[in-house]
């Protein structure tokens, strides 16, 4: 159970972080400094109990690298995704919804698709380098590697797809109404995909890494 809290608390605060930087857009803020800041401290926090992830498509790609027990996996997400509708329902009471909501056009749908698996590649890439892999064992830089990849990715393309990289993110994300409901489907498919190519590619470096 202390896992599924903490991955609670984590997806928690990630997606608060999100919602409370993101809708009231006030100047001198910068939200994807926040955002990888939110996600580095809450892993190092965390990462000692239950990895970390706060994200669905790391859950994946760590389970298929074979360092997430089979029993957790469903837990995990919903552990997640429950908080990331935790956080939106507190953002809204915090700061309402935001004046206007990310609609992506269809034509855009390749593009929004495409610079979400690339960034949640990355990140899935990433953390299976930095805190799963027998080289980096108790190294103390994942978190910030890991914080830095999201960060890296809202500055990239954040304004082409809003910067998820995250299945919970884009739940908590549509709840808080910065994109529509009915386009989160995007973001999941691409994220999902992702986790498992970055978990297929590290199984083909590191083939001696079980």
């Amino acid at each position: 159970m202390k896992k599924y809290i903490t991955e609670f608390i984590g997806t928690f605060f990630l997606v608060l972080t999100i919602g409370c930087t993101v809708i009231p857009g006030a100047a001198g803020v910068i939200a994807p400094l926040a955002i990888g800041s939110a996600l580095m401290v809450m892993i190092y926090a965390g990462g000692h109990i239950s990895g970390g992830h706060y994200n669905p498509a790391v859950t994946l790609a760590v389970w298929l690298r074979g360092r997430c027990d089979t029993k957790d996996v469903i837990p995990y997400i919903i552990s997640q995704i429950g908080a990331a509708i935790v956080a939106a329902a507190v953002v809204g009471i915090l700061y309402g919804a935001p004046k206007s909501t990310m609609v992506f056009e269809s034509s855009a749908m390749t593009k929004v698709m495409l610079a979400e698996f690339l960034f949640t590649f990355a990140l899935a890439y990433v953390v299976l380098n930095s805190a799963t892999a027998k080289s980096n064992a108790n190294n103390s830089f994942y978190g910030l590697a890991i914080g830095f990849t999201v960060m890296t990715g809202a500055f990239a393309v954040g304004g082409i797809s809003g910067g998820a990289f995250n299945p919970a993110v884009a739940v908590g994300a549509a709840m808080m109404k910065l994109v529509q409901f009915n386009q989160i489907w995007m973001h999941v498919v691409a994220e999902f995909a992702a986790g498992l190519a970055a978990a297929v590619i590290f199984r083909l470096n590191n083939p001696d890494d079980k």
